[in-house]
């Protein structure tokens, strides 16, 4: 078993590491905040992670033939709401919600 001095070593570099993780974001913040690159990714990354979410979930790596039925169902809802309310958090929520009820009830 390692002596205690080496255990309590090996949590000083674990907490120093962790913590040099955690606020070098922060120390980055201000340089970029204004970064014409950071604007583009704000407006256009939630359409970007939406379509990766949507192309993964309708792989057929992922899906079973039994489960198309919610999927489309949930995905046209998730579209239309995000049409419609323009929410990112409401459509991913309703769609998800929409697919795990009707895959457990319907499927």
């Amino acid at each position: 078993m390692p002596s205690t001095g080496y255990l309590l070593a090996a949590l000083a570099v674990i907490l120093i590491v962790t913590f040099a993780l955690r606020a070098l974001p922060f120390a980055f913040i201000a340089p970029v905040r204004s970064s014409a690159l950071l604007a583009y990714l704000g407006v256009h990354m939630p359409l970007g992670i939406m379509l990766i979410l949507t192309a993964y979930t309708l792989s057929p790596v992922t899906a079973a033939a039994s489960s198309w039925g919610p999927m489309a169902a949930a995905l046209a809802l998730t579209v239309g709401l995000q049409v419609w309310r323009r929410s990112a958090l409401l459509s991913i929520v309703a769609g998800t919600g929409t697919y795990m009820l009707l895959l457990e009830t319907v499927a």
